[in-house]
């Protein structure tokens, strides 16, 4: 099939961060490999909407039936192809994935014959041992309401999840790595060693009694720890997975827009964020590594950032829920162990013309459609209609902005719990998955479905109302900005009738004033206490807001899931939801 894009790709020079330690002295044996990679699937066996670099039109992309297609067309092209994963494949799931604890997803990936993958934060979403069950099989689950349900004697993972920042601590009893750090694969001759990491912040936005045995250290000091070790293996190229990512840097120091032309299609930019993540990590990561497949932060990009010795590196991201497949040509020398050329582009995985060329796989359809005839009683109960066809969580995924659902959402959570006298809303911007409804799914009427909601809040969160003096609800607020945080904003949605302003340019724990703090129009006071709802998670201290565990009378609603909240206030307010951004939320 003709691809719909350009495969554009940057050849980096000649022994670009080759393996070898010594001379070439031998004849020089090439091999070409191909590496395809994914990263941030969530279990999203169907498509959704993507808006392709250079368009305004949204088209279908990503979903199994696409991916599968894509990974045909490219072992037919090159044989010695290789698929592999960035991290978060599972977890913040589809319900036609997500209600049968994403083996669907699982059995997808290894019928597509994904061989390893990073681990990303969300594997941990149901703890190790649910994690382990997933790798290994078997249905001795910590929810047996959604294991085996897709297949009932699951079998697990073929592929190998890898991290090796990932480690038992003290209190665990054990000592050494739950996983393996790399993984070194043979294909067409050529040993291709990957080296995994998970973003070492996962404690702070995962459920910590999770992973309360073990510790993630950091990313480039892990993974260089056992370069050695590889290379001592005689490997022809190593390339890194880890699931760390960062954006393209949209604004300079002055706030004038800079770089609003460099997308997931550009070849070799140079405007990754400095202070993204990934940059950090990749500047430091061991030059022998000659390229970086990322994810974590759901962005496209194809960027060149400089290895410790100043030589320009490969860090590329493919979006998110399969829209895009990061693709890596490698030609090395299989004689010197060296690596000769490295090369990428981004794919775009377009489900819309696959499907018009009648180019999708066969194979996934039935899967998908299983997955769907398990899921399709509970997902396709209406729950309402809407005031317009869809209502978003933000362009482009951002999460340091206020959103049109965001607002409905926490408008939800203090309509849901007045009984408990909440007098605000509060809700994470992370924890909002998927417009409602994505844009492949706007149906007659601007109805909404269970599934829609589903995808909305797949997490199984639950609600708690609490109690936060003035000056904490301010502390909660300047916490968007500091600490982990600064690095990932993550802008709190807030309900009706409550507002702030603030100032961006100014120093950690400063950029908000009390006084333009308002409940009802009136700025609140340091001293008074005030009835918060929210999640669960967030009132545990997750995505680093700890000022939360300083709360008093907590109330835990443990009945109450995030789907309800959300679901019974559709039902009240649907017809007059807009998508419109209320704007509670201003920047001086």
């Amino acid at each position: 099939m003709k691809r719909n894009v350009p495969l554009l790709l940057l050849t980096a020079a000649l022994g670009l961060n080759a393996c070898a330690t010594t001379p070439t002295t031998l004849t020089p044996k090439p091999v070409n490999v191909t590496v395809l990679g994914l990263n941030d699937f969530h279990g999203n066996l169907a498509p959704t909407s993507f808006t392709k670099a250079g368009t305004t039109t949204p088209v279908k992309a990503g979903g199994i039936e696409a991916i599968s297609a894509e990974l045909n067309d490219a072992r037919k092209a090159n044989p010695n192809t290789i698929f592999v994963g960035g991290g978060d494949l599972i977890g913040a799931s589809p319900i036609n994935s997500g209600l049968l604890r994403d083996e669907p997803a699982v059995y997808a990936l290894n019928d597509m014959g994904m061989k390893v993958s990073a681990l990303g934060n969300h594997e941990f979403d149901q703890g190790l041992d649910e994690l382990f069950r997933m790798q290994n099989g078997g249905c001795a689950s910590n929810d047996t309401t959604k294991a085996c349900k897709f297949d009932p004697s699951y079998k697990g993972a073929t592929f190998k999840w890898i991290g090796a920042n990932v480690k038992y601590n003290a209190a665990s009893g054990k000592t050494g790595t739950p996983f393996a750090p790399y993984s070194i694969q043979e294909i067409g001759g050529a040993k291709i060693a990957f080296v995994g990491a998970v973003t070492k912040t996962t404690p702070g936005i995962v459920s910590p009694e999770g992973v309360a045995m073990l510790d993630f250290t950091d990313e480039a000091d892990a993974v260089n720890a056992v370069i050695p070790e590889i290379k001592a293996k005689k490997v022809d190229a190593i390339v890194m997975l880890i699931h760390e990512g960062g954006e393209i840097l949209r604004r300079d120091a002055d706030g004038n827009e800079i770089n609003k032309d460099v997308n997931y299609s550009t070849v070799g930019c140079t405007a990754l964020d400095t202070k993204s993540p990934i940059y950090g990590i990749a500047t430091r990561v061991d030059p022998a590594v000659s390229a970086i497949i990322s994810g974590h932060s759901h962005q496209g990009y194809n960027c060149l950032v400089p290895d410790p010795t100043g030589k320009s590196r490969i860090v590329i991201q493919g979006d998110f829920y399969g829209h895009l497949l990061q693709h890596l040509e490698l030609k090395v020398d299989t004689a010197n162990h060296a690596v000769m050329t490295v090369s990428a582009a981004n794919l775009v995985v377009d489900y819309t013309a696959r499907e018009a060329a009648g180019t999708l796989d066969f194979n996934m359809t039935k899967l998908l459609t299983t997955a769907n005839a398990k899921t399709d009683a509970i997902s396709n109960v209406t729950i309402a209609n809407l005031g317009s066809p869809q209502i978003q969580r933000g362009v482009s995924n951002a999460r340091n902005t206020e959103s049109a659902l965001g607002d409905v959402i926490a408008d939800a959570l203090l309509a849901g719990t007045q009984a408990q006298g909440a007098q605000i809303g509060l809700m994470n911007p992370g924890g909002i998955r998927a417009d409602l409804p994505d844009a492949t799914r706007i149906k007659p009427g601007n109805a909404v479905n269970f599934g829609d909601v589903f995808a909305v809040h797949p997490f199984g969160n639950t609600t708690t109302v609490l109690s936060l003096t003035g000056q904490q609800l301010k502390d909660l607020l300047e916490q968007q900005w500091s600490g982990p945080n600064a690095t990932a904003i993550k802008l709190l949605q807030v309900s009706e009738g409550f507002s702030y302003s603030y100032t961006l340019a100014n120093p950690d724990g400063q950029r908000i004033n009390i006084a333009d703090i308002k409940l009802n129009g009136t700025p609140i006071s340091a001293t008074a206490t005030y009835r918060i709802a929210t999640n669960n998670f967030l009132a545990a201290g997750g995505d680093n807001f700890t000022i939360f565990k300083q709360a008093t009378n907590v109330v835990q609603l443990a009945n109450l899931a995030d789907t309800d909240i959300l679901s019974n206030y559709l039902k009240a307010k649907g017809s007059t939801l807009t998508n419109t951004v209320k704007g509670r939320i201003t920047a001086k």
